[in-house]
């Protein structure tokens, strides 16, 4: 049986800041996501602020509510599609309503796995 090696994750000085939100949270994801998908390398102690996850645990706080029902793909699609925005739905228009429903009810999801991580505040 091969032997497996572990490689130690260098430790920061710097203390992790967690986010305010989910919401602040998801963003840092997308944009952590957007720069991935152009080539650029993510590395956790590169900018002035430490987080105390990576864009990976996101997600897969995401994914592991909808493998387990708790959101659907309605929930997703809108997760998706204003983190692409960059921006949350605007419940004052009429036809972001149903969105800013959905966005609430994921936002809230996703806010009890973070806390637990202590992830966000």
């Amino acid at each position: 049986m091969p032997r497996q090696r572990f490689i130690p994750r260098l430790q920061s000085r710097k203390q992790p800041l967690p986010f305010i939100d989910a919401e602040e949270a998801w963003f840092w994801y997308i944009r952590a996501q957007r720069a991935r998908d152009e080539g650029i390398r993510f590395m956790a102690d590169a900018s002035d602020t430490m987080r105390p996850c990576d864009p990976d645990d996101l997600y897969r706080a995401v994914i592991g509510l909808a493998q387990r029902r708790v959101i659907d793909r309605r929930h997703l699609k809108v997760l998706a599609s204003f983190g692409a925005q960059d921006r949350s739905p605007d419940a004052r228009l009429p036809e972001q309503q149903q969105d800013r429903r959905l966005w609430d009810e994921a936002m809230d999801r996703l806010t009890t796995i973070l806390k637990s991580k202590e992830i966000i505040l």
